[in-house]
This record gives structure tokens, sequence and C-alpha cells, in this order.
């Protein structure tokens, strides 16, 4: 399931990213999204959703969050 899928307020673990765009990798890395890292869908709106991870909340778009394999 991707996090396009992911309820609002449920913790999931992060299985895998699903991209082979390095750049994209790189930058999810560096916000901490990796596998086996938890995150949470805080909140969702049309075309992107905003998630926790590691106490701080980002805003990403459904592209990114469809890469994002929980």
């Amino acid at each position: 399931m991707t996090l396009v899928d992911a309820v609002p307020g449920e913790e999931y673990i992060i299985k895998e990213i699903a991209t082979n765009d390095e750049e994209l990798n790189s930058f999810l890395f560096s916000l901490g999204c990796y596998s086996g890292e938890p995150i949470t869908v805080v909140s969702r709106k049309k075309s992107s959703c905003t998630v926790s991870i590691k106490d701080a909340r980002y805003n990403i778009d459904n592209d990114l969050a469809a890469a994002i394999l929980v």
C-alpha cells in the first residue's frame, strides 16, 4: 500500500521507496523518510498530504506519496 491509500492519523512503517530517481531518493532520505522509519499521514488534501516523520511535518504531493510504500 502507498501513502496515497493510508488512513490519516494511523502510524505506518515505511517498507520501501519505489523510485529509480536518485535525486528523489536523496531528498526523501534527507527528510528521514527511509525503510523501517515510522510515518503518519496527518491530513490529506486534493493533490497533496501532510505527513509526520520524526516529529517534523512535511507537505508532499500525491506523486511523491505514491512512491512511498508502507
